[in-house]
């Protein structure tokens, strides 16, 4: 075994003009949830545990979209999703639609450990949370003033927004407006910047896990359901890898994008990094996504064909980095 890795994002299609103290306080915020994902393997936890642990920091913050800070829908509420999965025998739970789970990725574990199910969704999901006691909270908990401002500004152009914290002032400078839209699923979208946050872990055994969690996009249909609570699309987890990927659901459910980096390691006998590669160049179609893996050997690797993608990872031998651009 190569020792243990660890890999965070919180999303790709990151807008070229994001101000630069909005950059930092990114960089600095995947630099404590790596550092609170090294101190838990150096203490010996498991990989399935180290992913939970950093995921529900960044779900905690509001500063990327997922728990606190979420995408707002077209009614101006939060449907929060996530799911976490255990490469030891491919254990796996999802959750979605939840509007007053304080940390859905723990959801996901409890439907994952406590549950005979896989994917529990909206009012059986909130339900399931109250039977095993999780803390709740009102769904204005999760609702920050940067989104209500984007939120309106979506629904003045008509449109979806993915980044939803380009601040309102200025917009006319951001890809808000962008002239020439991109498509998703055929119809036009003005903003490309989801922010999903994930993480994936090999443990010290060689244990592999990954967990996803989102708000979804900004003024999103109600009931809309992404990547990100589908294994095999959103997250995935064997033994030989774990995988994290954001950016746009839609084309990242078509490929089944991260049972795909799976799969042509495990078919094509491909190497982690050759198989993000690979991935992101010959999966997406016409797409737009990012992910983040780690292998059974120690390995850690990411890939996207965006701008950018929040991104940071390390290494059992020393080795870390934070990164926002390519």
């Amino acid at each position: 075994m190569g020792g243990w890795a660890i890999a965070v994002h919180g999303g790709a299609g990151v807008d070229p003009n994001l101000p630069p103290h909005v950059q930092e306080e990114a960089k600095k915020l995947l630099t404590r949830c790596l550092n609170l994902g090294i101190s838990a393997l150096r203490s010996n936890h498991s990989a399935i545990d180290v992913v939970e642990l950093v995921v529900r920091e960044l779900e905690t913050d509001p500063l990327f979209n997922s728990g606190r800070g979420s995408a707002l829908t077209a009614n101006g509420t939060v449907e929060m999703e996530a799911s976490i999965m255990d490469g030891k025998g491919r254990r796996c739970g999802a959750v979605s639609g939840l509007t007053t789970v304080k940390n859905p990725v723990s959801l996901a574990r409890l439907v994952m450990d406590k549950s005979p199910h896989s994917y529990l969704a909206f009012s059986g999901a909130e339900d399931f949370a109250r039977q095993q006691g999780v803390e709740l909270v009102e769904n204005e908990y999760f609702v920050t003033e940067e989104n209500v401002g984007m939120l309106k500004l979506a629904k003045e152009a008509n449109t979806i927004v993915f980044d939803y914290r380009i601040p309102a002032v200025g917009s006319e400078t951001c890809s808000a407006v962008a002239e020439s839209p991109l498509q998703m699923n055929g119809l036009p979208i003005s903003v490309y910047a989801p922010e999903t946050v994930g993480c994936v872990v090999v443990d010290n055994q060689g244990r592999c896990a990954a967990a996803t969690s989102t708000g979804g996009l900004m003024n999103k249909m109600n009931g809309r359901i992404g990547d990100s609570p589908l294994i095999g699309a959103g997250t995935y987890a064997c033994n030989l890898c774990g995988v994290s990927c954001t950016g746009e659901g839609e084309a990242i459910i078509r490929g089944t994008l991260a049972r795909e980096v799976a799969a042509v390691m495990e078919y094509k006998g491909l190497s982690l990094q050759e198989a993000v590669d690979f991935v992101i160049k010959e999966r997406l179609d016409e797409g737009f996504a990012g992910l983040i893996a780690v292998s059974n050997k120690g390995d850690v690797a990411c890939g996207f064909n965006t701008t950018g993608m929040f991104r940071g990872c390390a290494t059992e031998d020393g080795f870390m980095e934070v990164g926002i651009w390519e």
